[in-house]
Order: C-alpha cells, then structure tokens, then sequence
C-alpha cells in the first residue's frame, strides 16, 4: 500500500481528504529500546527486630497494637514478677540482722581496744573481733547487691521498643505470663524497600542501578535496582529495589513492577504521528514530494528520552520520511 487510492481498494471506498501541509520529515532509524519483565515485588522493612521480654512474668500492661507508630526506647508494655518483691522484702529483713550484729560487733571491737591499751584484753582476742566486724560489713555490702540486682530486675520489667518505626505484630495479650525471652511485639523501621524475585534466566540482565518502573501505582513511578543477591534459590534470583518514598504502612505487600532484563532495535515513531479510521491504524510517509498514508501495526509504547513513541510492527521500514504529526483524514466507509 503506498497510496490512499491502494488502500481504498483493498478495504471500501473511502474518500479521504488531506488537510496538512506537506513538511520535511527525518528519515526513520531504529532505535533501541528496552524490554521489560513485570514481576511481583514484595514491601519489606529494612530493620524488623522484636521486642523481647527480658523478665518473666505476668504482663500487667500493653500499651500498642499493630500498626502503631513507635520510637526508639518507648515503653510499650510492662511484665511483673511478684516473687521479686518478697525477695526484697527478705532481704531487707535479713540486712536488718546484719546490720544489728554489725552494731554489737563494733561495739565490742572499741571496748576490746580499750582492755587491751590497759593491758586487760589480749591482741590475739583483739584481732577476733575486728575480723568478725570485717565479716559482717562483707555481708552487709553482699545484700546490698543483691538488692540491687532485683531492683534491676523489676526495671527490666518494662518492655522498651529496640528501633524507631511501626509495630508489624503483637502475638501476646495483655494478662498473659510470658517467659524471659518472649516477642511480645515485632517492630519494622530503617526504611522500607522492595524486594523482587526473578527467574534465573534474567540473572545476566540484572545490574545494580538500573532503574526499574511500578504498575499501576498513583506514588513513586520508578526505584533503582540496589542489590542483587549471588544466592540462586528454587530457580530464582532475589534483588532489592529502591523507592523514593515507598509507605510502610503495609509491609510484606505485593506490588508489580517492571525490571529490564534486555534491549532490542525497533522501528519507532511519535505517538502523534499515528491517526485512525475505519478501524486502521495510519502514518503519513513522504514519497516524492507528495505525503502519502501508510496501514501500519502499532506495538506498545516507549518512553524514550521522555517523549512518547509507539514501535511500528509492520508498515513502515528504515529510511522511510515519517510526518511527526499525522495529518487529518476526512472521510467515510461505504461496505
């Protein structure tokens, strides 16, 4: 078909007219373009630690839930342990006894000095009774830290979160007994990212930076390809995906987006190079000085250098004149 009259032939009569003026068009060339995978990506927290009961006990208090927003070092529960108390209480009692025998045995220490400067007492029964003051202040200090070891205890009572971000999971109830070592609470922060998950014949065409492209999302249009795992698992290769502004709210969401994974040469031309009618899809070639309407078949559209071109399958080949603005066509179908 190199002609409108070609063409009203093989489909009707189909009179059309021309209204656009004919101009000098750049030769067509190809031009590479990339081709593109879509893949399913998944949202994941850059830091997800739990929070763990360091204390075991009852939990008395639960101050988040799931999606909470935290800090780094917030209280975000409590676990208490009754028989810390009692211990306190015993050794309170306990340094009171001491310390009641420490008193006699000070006491009985100055009045052995004074026998023994009048020659009463012996220095032997003299040492005696310093070692027994000695022991005692010993025991003393012994209990004191003691005490101050259940005291730390109590303190680690209060569940702290370990990093700033957002509570992803709270498997615990407030009233449960929990033991030292228990989540009671997963926190996601650092930041959130991509993951992917390719098949392994993409492997080769995967390169840190490259910039990939999200489907079907009003947010962020593009990331970057920030890692890309040596570690083949069932088949596929795991990379990292960088968003600008990617939400946390939902962490472990699905997303689909674009990597490329190779390039190719085709024939492209403006998107506003091609015109309808009857169903057909046309572009305006110059030929000898006159413009003539090539039936092409349009393929998918590219963005290259940020303008909008479409890959022409058919119709048009290299060093043809295509118009970068198609002329109007006027006309109707007779069947």
């Amino acid at each position: 078909m190199r002609s409108l009259v070609t063409l009203a032939i093989g489909i009707a009569a189909v009179p059309l007219t021309l209204t656009s003026a004919l101009a000098e068009a750049p030769a067509l060339q190809t031009t590479r373009v990339i081709e593109w995978k879509a893949v399913y990506g998944q949202v994941e927290s850059r830091d997800r630690i739990p929070a763990r009961a360091r204390l075991g006990g009852t939990l008395t208090d639960l101050s988040v839930i799931e999606g909470d927003l935290v800090t780094a070092g917030q209280p975000i529960g409590q676990i208490v342990d009754e028989k810390l108390a009692f211990q306190l209480s015993a050794l309170a009692a306990q340094k009171s006894s001491v310390e009641a025998q420490l008193a006699n045995a000070q006491t009985e220490l100055k009045r052995g000095e004074d026998l023994l400067k009048q020659g009463v007492a012996t220095a032997q029964g003299l040492d005696a009774l310093r070692t027994q003051v000695n022991v005692l202040n010993g025991q003393l200090a012994a209990m004191n830290s003691q005490a101050d070891v259940i005291a730390q205890q109590e303190k680690e009572g209060t569940i702290l979160a370990p990093v700033a971000g957002r509570v992803l999971d709270v498997p615990v109830a407030k009233g449960g007994v929990v033991m030292p070592g228990e989540v009671i609470a997963t926190i996601g922060g650092g930041g959130t990212f991509l993951r992917v998950a390719v098949p392994e014949r993409f492997a080769q065409s995967l390169h840190q930076g490259d910039k990939i492209e999200l489907a079907g999302t009003n947010g962020a249009e593009t990331g970057t390809l920030s890692r890309v795992y040596p570690l083949i698992q069932n088949g596929r290769v795991v990379a990292d995906v960088e968003i600008p502004g990617l939400s946390d709210t939902f962490v472990d969401a699905r997303m689909l987006v674009r990597l490329p994974t190779g390039s190719r040469q085709a024939l492209m031309v403006p998107a506003t190079a091609l015109t309808s009618l009857a169903g057909l899809d046309f572009v305006g070639v110059e030929d000898g000085g006159a413009t003539v309407m090539r039936a092409v078949v349009p393929g998918q559209h590219q963005q290259v250098a940020g303008v909008d071109l479409v890959e022409v399958l058919s119709g048009l080949e290299v060093g043809d004149h295509v118009l970068p603005q198609a002329p109007a066509l006027k006309g109707s179908v007779h069947e």
